[in-house]
């Protein structure tokens, strides 16, 4: 089986829910604490093993491109200073693993992002990371599906569970319980009504899909004005038996609203080693 040392991060975006600090800045590189948003996936990514970054970007998202990038400015400014600490941050990000970046000219969906991309892959399983989920834990979301798919060599999706209130807004499974934190994926339904919906298993946004996945989302068919979603593939897969989930272990962060962002920033600055105890001491006096 051949390892997965690839990843494809969609960032084409508008970030229309964090308007207006998104009008000049994306809402990936918004910050939660002292890095931004798209950092913490890159090094989920980098920690399961992954060497090459796929971005796909849109208009407005140089600074990503920027970030990634080396800023010998920057660093020669800090160890002027004697900020060599500093200057080492600021250097090991540019070195986090091979970055390549493809422009999604439209927003035509989350699948058509992947479909951007996908000259760059070799008939090969890759990861597929979207920025809106956080997971806080020990091990790296991302690495339990990659364990998951060294042991099964199919497609593996995170899955997490979730209260009814918010079921009708994710997208949730049907599947089976195959031991311990690992399903069988049967079916994907995107934002069911309470009654109709098969479980309360959503899906994370986090995969690892295989070359049948990108083949299936080639062929999707889709209505004038509705947008391909790799939703769409994922569900013909697993109708087939061909689907994994993994029930993530850790916290689940969705940033993609803003009481989802601070609640993010929140917990992750208490995590944080700099700002943890103070900010604990913060919150407390808060009513």
């Amino acid at each position: 089986m051949q390892k997965i040392t690839k990843a494809i991060i969609p960032v084409a975006g508008l970030g229309t829910r964090f308007l207006p600090a998104t009008k000049a800045e994306p809402k990936e590189m918004l910050p939660i604490v002292d890095k931004p948003a798209v950092q913490y996936l890159v090094e989920e990514a980098v920690a399961a093993g992954i060497t090459d970054i796929i971005f796909v970007t849109g208009r407005s998202k140089r600074t990503i491109e920027d970030h990634f990038d080396v800023a010998p400015g920057l660093e020669q400014a800090l160890i002027e200073k004697g900020k060599m600490k500093e200057a080492k941050i600021v250097r090991d990000i540019a070195n986090l693993a091979r970055f390549a970046y493809v422009r999604q000219k439209e927003p035509k969906g989350d699948g058509d992002a992947i479909l951007t991309a996908a000259h760059l892959m070799e008939n090969e399983a890759v990861a597929v990371l979207f920025g809106d989920d956080l997971i806080l834990g020990k091990t790296p979301a991302l690495k339990q599906l990659v364990d998951a798919y060294e042991k099964h060599g199919k497609s593996v999706i995170a899955l997490a569970q979730v209260s009814d209130e918010v079921v009708s807004s994710k997208g949730v499974v049907r599947a089976d319980n195959i031991g311990g934190t690992l399903f069988q994926v049967h079916e994907m339904v995107e934002k069911p009504a309470l009654k109709d919906a098969p479980s309360n298993l959503a899906v994370v946004g986090k995969y690892i899909i295989t070359p049948d996945v990108i083949r299936t989302l080639r062929n999707v068919k889709v209505q004038e004005g509705e947008e391909l979603r790799l939703a769409h593939a994922l569900d013909i897969v697993a109708r087939k038996g061909d689907i994994y989930g993994v029930e993530l272990e850790g916290e689940w962060l969705d940033c993609g609203s803003k009481i989802g962002f601070l609640k993010a920033t929140v917990r992750f600055g208490l995590e944080h080693a700099e700002t943890g105890k103070e900010f604990k001491e913060f919150l407390k006096t808060l009513n």
